[in-house]
């Protein structure tokens, strides 16, 4: 917090019309003024832009535009100036050079964030929201960011700790001054339906939430069947590349072979694998269990069936284990000799070779997953394992509370449970936090973010 820092916020330095230098910090006004032309600078008002000249010594570096942010009303609620460079890799990293040699520190992954956070511009749930942003490669990706970072998360988060900290209030009222009559008076009945809303809420926010995490991470798919039913061809063609090898040599894959493309706003994340039957081949083994690997780690699996084949016995064991997916019934030109399908899944008919059923099976994929109408809906979302696993934590918190409460246990004692949900959902919006745990977070920040 005391290091006025410096970097390049530019990504990939290359031939680029322009790149900025980015410093912040008590002395950064000091520091830029050393090595720029325009003397007025230093005394010129907040949030102004100065043309002039970055100097070493009396050798010109580059001809730039300067804009002067006076703390409080920065990024990082710092002095903060940015330097508009030419776009070249050595002008733009001499200019960086300079700052440090005259006294800033090479700002760290995500240190600007993370001042932004502890100088409590953003909570860190926005923080987050920040990085998730910058990796945004959907339209719908970048709407949940804005979301979390204009603050509607942390809105419906807070409420609900109001409530709990209001209860708490009452609680801690009604045992220390009992005298005071015109407080609310906490007792088994009256707790219930604050509770069971609280609950409901927290239910909502976690069952939704795996939307959330879909939409940021996008949906991984496993493609899977027996050999040579035409797995590889699905994956090329929903890719509309040759991505994957065909042939007609049965066991052609034996490693997973991904592609994605971005579908009604989601990535989706396909995964070609090997075909499963029982083989004695060490490396088809191998590439065999990586298969049933990855059904198991997938959002969704594609069984692939020829409707010109009858029924073996590594179609219903691949059948048997797939809880939740579809079936590619392909080959639909063809007769018709695979009979009844012992399967609850969903059954897309088509033909990879005619481009039959491809869309189908897409919309089907969004469909299954609750995705359908996602783009119509607010994203307000939790999107990742930690503030997922901190809101779990309060729900069964409040769920113990609610519990105990039919038991007559006193009131004193479920405050205990209310304040551990109170304090878990302050977590997730860094209301409290470990060093560890910040640090950890802002070093997947890029430089210069």
């Amino acid at each position: 917090m005391e290091r006025t820092i410096a970097s390049i916020s530019t990504n990939h330095l290359g031939s680029h019309a322009i790149n900025i230098v980015r410093i912040s910090g008590e002395n950064a006004i000091e520091i830029v003024s050393q090595i720029f032309s325009n003397k007025k600078f230093k005394t010129a008002p907040s949030h102004t832009i100065h043309y002039g000249f970055i100097k070493d010594n009396e050798e010109i570096i580059d001809e730039v535009l300067v804009m002067l942010m006076r703390a409080p009303k920065t990024y990082t609620k710092e002095d903060m100036v940015e330097i508009n460079c030419h776009g070249g890799y050595q002008t733009t990293t001499k200019i960086l050079e300079l700052l440090l040699q005259h006294g800033a520190s090479l700002a760290e992954p995500g240190e600007f964030t993370k001042n932004a956070f502890l100088n409590g511009r953003i909570n860190l749930m926005e923080a987050e929201s920040v990085s998730d942003l910058l990796n945004a490669q959907t339209e719908m990706q970048s709407k949940m960011a804005l979301n979390g970072l204009t603050g509607k998360t942390t809105e419906l988060i807070s409420s609900l700790r109001e409530k709990m900290v209001s209860l708490l209030s009452n609680i801690e009222v009604n045992i220390d001054y009992p005298e005071y009559t015109d407080e609310l008076q906490i007792t088994k009945e009256n707790i219930t339906p604050i509770l069971s809303e609280i609950n409901e809420t927290l239910t909502k926010i976690i069952d939704e939430s795996k939307n959330g995490k879909l939409i940021k991470n996008g949906i991984k798919i496993a493609i899977v069947g027996k050999p040579n039913v035409g797995k590889s061809s699905l994956l090329n063609a929903l890719l509309e590349e040759e991505k994957a090898i065909v042939t007609d040599v049965s066991g052609t894959t034996r490693d997973i072979v991904e592609g994605s493309i971005v579908y009604n706003g989601v990535v989706f994340n396909f995964l070609d694998t090997a075909g499963i039957r029982t083989s004695s081949d060490i490396v088809e083994q191998i590439g065999i269990e990586k298969s049933k690997k990855v059904m198991e780690e997938s959002d969704i699996t594609v069984v692939v069936l020829n409707q010109n084949e009858s029924l073996e016995k590594e179609d219903l064991e691949i059948l048997s284990k797939v809880k939740e997916g579809l079936i590619f019934l392909n080959k639909i030109d063809l007769e018709k000799k695979i009979g009844n399908i012992p399967s609850k899944l969903p059954i897309i008919e088509g033909s990879i070779k005619n481009k039959i059923g491809i869309e189908e099976l897409k919309e089907n994929i969004i469909k299954q997953l609750g995705l359908k109408d996602i783009g119509t809906k607010d994203l307000t979302y939790l999107s990742n394992e930690r503030q997922i696993s901190l809101a779990l934590q309060a729900k069964k918190s409040i769920e113990h509370v609610i519990k105990e409460n039919e038991k007559d246990i006193p009131i004193d004692m479920l405050a205990i449970d209310i304040k551990s949900a109170w304090e878990n959902l302050g977590k997730m919006i860094g209301e409290y936090y470990e060093d560890e745990l910040i640090d950890n977070i802002f070093s997947k920040f890029c430089l210069g973010k």
